[in-house]
């Protein structure tokens, strides 16, 4: 017999998959996953999902790259060095586009980055308990939990307003 086993209640209501979500964690039960036909506030509300983290990994690449860009142009001027018409050797304002252009590089792909890393993509299995239904016109709540505890998160699914509650092992 498997140590936990992941009971999925299907709501056809996004308040009532909102109530399953807060009474199974008013109850204890860990971050339920998810799905859902749309992209809804309240369901993000409910599970109180923090900020992600991608948008530090774009702000970390994008001043890498303006560093970078500064210390690749000055770099090179101080390599090798040409005056041209008697401007100094090292002048900013040139340098500028090279910095920001190199900050939207390496932003832009630190932000793709952080997206597959922190989304865990590509994903090469299904997920466990995703139904079809849930892309069409389903909510969809899945616990993971005890045996024991199995019995009680049915029934709070089933009192929320699911339509179906079913278990699998995990």
């Amino acid at each position: 017999m498997s140590d936990w086993v992941q009971i999925i209640g299907v709501f056809a209501d996004e308040e009532e998959c909102v109530a399953g979500i807060e009474s199974l964690q008013r109850a204890g039960y860990a971050r339920p996953r998810v799905f859902a036909p749309i992209p809804s506030e309240k369901i993000l509300e409910a599970l109180q999902m923090r900020k992600s983290p991608v948008r530090a990994l774009v702000l970390a690449g994008g001043i890498t790259g303006a560093l970078s860009g500064f210390a690749l142009t000055i770099g090179t001027s101080l390599t090798w060095p040409h005056v041209a018409g008697g401007k100094p050797i090292i002048s900013l304002p040139p340098y500028i586009i090279i910095a920001f252009e190199l900050m939207i590089l390496f932003g832009a792909l630190a932000g793709v980055a952080g997206f597959l890393i922190f989304g865990r993509l590509p994903r090469l299995e299904s997920l466990r308990g995703y139904s079809p239904r849930f892309s069409d016109d389903r909510f969809g709540v899945m616990v993971t939990c005890a045996p024991e505890q199995s019995g009680r998160a049915e029934m709070l699914l089933k009192d929320a307003g699911a339509q179906e509650v079913h278990r699998e092992t995990a």
